[in-house]
């Protein structure tokens, strides 16, 4: 390297090791860690980190836009079976196993990145990303703490780039519908919101007493990078491939997975921001290693504005099936749902959904984009429903035209940050089986010190710093 070439990464580094960023000027990094100039018609150069499974989806997805050139492939298992068909797809495509070299070799060619990674990795590849100037593309939920997901919307004020988070239905039928009921008053003094997500997931059946023997990585896969800032673990097959959703250290459980496609448009346009008390009021099978095999959580959210107060009752568990008020009928069910990775998703009992209990009518919707229809026939029939607009891009588009000024991201972080801050505060209730008050302005929790100091969530592992100061 020239020693007019300083990377980014090796100035952070450098930087951290003469004792932090204290003394850093603004704008040290100029024009080179910022974006290429793009024409209107010009198409956005996209970097794909994370491209098996759910990655392998959204690279689809960007790819059927026709807006955007892949111009870099990047996972830990680079090669590896579930990397394949994303490498068939994008053969001119760089290649990469660690996302930092990445952004070292081509950040000047790179407009955005899609960050399709297990739930712990998110912050670290989202923040080095922004603070290049690179607009993104992360799915849900945004990070693994409380803390972490306030950096990431600290970050997307401060580099004023682009941020979708991966709820795809907010940029379909059911944000718009919902946007347009309450706008006209059709949904309005809610109270009481049920929802739920009663399928099988991994951790349903396991006993843990503790974490997982190591063994010995496959040679394909880069634990390390694998890890980013988490807890430092050793490698257990059992730790990857979805398998880290089960585990607090790594992923957010059914709640964070499921409770941004489910109630992200009520938390949204019912303006709840973040609860006061976060009550588990039912657990079977508490484990302070894996999520347990069913839990009820009471989210109370206070008044806001004429709004009243509002209880979010969360219910997972493949027998944990919540109470449903009469004329119900069958579940809603989004055809566009993508399965999950251990097959297709069983709704013979009850699929993912919702009730809403508004002032004089009851409403019950499904999951992602599926649209609400109200229970209490008779009470609607004289209503005059207002008219809802198409969508004019999906989730993918949306977040291109943003990129190019002409829309802004529906999902961007400061939308769906406190989501998912929301059910963020869940998961500590899980792990801690405990009941939470929660102080929104001071961001802290009042009645328990460790809850409390899970906002921030375990320290990074030594090398891993960085992020956290970018």
């Amino acid at each position: 390297m020239k020693s007019n070439q300083l990377d980014r990464r090796t100035f952070i580094q450098g930087a951290l090791a003469a004792g932090g960023f204290a003394l850093l000027p603004t704008g040290v990094f100029g024009a080179t860690s910022r974006n290429r100039p793009t024409s209107p018609n010009e198409k956005i150069n996209l970097a794909c980190v994370g491209i098996g499974n759910r990655g392998n989806d959204d690279l689809q997805a960007f790819m059927a836009t026709g807006l955007v050139n892949i111009v870099a492939l990047c996972d830990t298992e680079i090669g590896g079976k579930r990397t394949l068909d994303s490498l068939n797809r994008c053969p001119d495509a760089k290649q990469f196993q660690d996302f930092r070299k990445m952004f070292d070799q081509m950040g000047k060619e790179i407009d955005a990145v899609c960050i399709a990674v297990p739930d712990h990795s998110h912050f670290a590849i989202a923040m080095l990303a922004m603070s290049l100037g690179k607009h993104v593309y992360v799915e849900k939920p945004l990070g693994q703490s409380f803390y972490q997901i306030e950096l990431m919307m600290a970050a997307e004020r401060k580099y004023k780039v682009a941020c979708q988070m991966g709820n795809q239905g907010h940029s379909e039928a059911n944000y718009f519908q919902f946007k347009a009921w309450t706008e006209a008053g059709i949904i309005k003094n809610v109270t009481k919101i049920t929802s739920f997500m009663n399928a099988s997931r991994r951790w349903h059946g396991m006993v843990v007493d503790g974490y997982l023997k190591a063994l010995m990585p496959p040679e394909y896969l880069d634990w390390n990078v694998w890890l980013t800032t988490a807890v430092d673990h050793p490698y257990n097959i059992k730790y990857v491939n979805g398998d880290w959703r089960s585990w607090y250290d790594f992923g957010n459980g059914a709640l964070g997975d499921w409770g941004a496609h489910i109630f992200d448009t009520a938390h949204e346009f019912l303006h709840l921001g973040l609860p006061t008390e976060v009550e588990l009021t039912h657990v079977d099978g508490h484990s302070p290693y894996i999520f347990p095999q069913e839990s009820t959580i009471a989210f109370r959210f206070p008044k806001r504005g004429s709004m009243p107060p509002v209880e979010l009752t969360w219910y997972d568990g493949q027998k944990n099936l919540p109470p449903l008020p009469p004329g119900f009928g069958g579940s809603i069910v989004d055809p566009n749902i993508p399965p999950p990775t251990t097959g297709k998703l069983d709704t013979k009992v009850l699929a993912p959904g919702k009730v809403i209990y508004g002032e004089g009518l009851t409403f019950k919707g499904g999951s992602h984009a599926s649209t609400l229809e109200i229970i209490n026939k008779e009470a609607a029939r004289d209503l005059k429903l207002p008219e809802v607009m198409k969508s004019p891009s999906n989730h993918y588009v949306n977040l291109i035209r943003a990129i190019r000024g002409e829309e802004e991201c529906r999902s961007r972080f400061a939308v769906s940050g406190p989501l998912s801050q929301a059910m963020g505060l869940g998961v500590i209730a899980q792990r801690l089986n405990a009941k939470l008050k929660f102080d929104p302005v001071k961001k802290q929790i009042t009645n328990n010190k460790i809850a409390n100091e899970l906002l921030k969530g375990a320290p990074p592992r030594k090398g891993w710093e960085e992020y956290y100061k970018l």
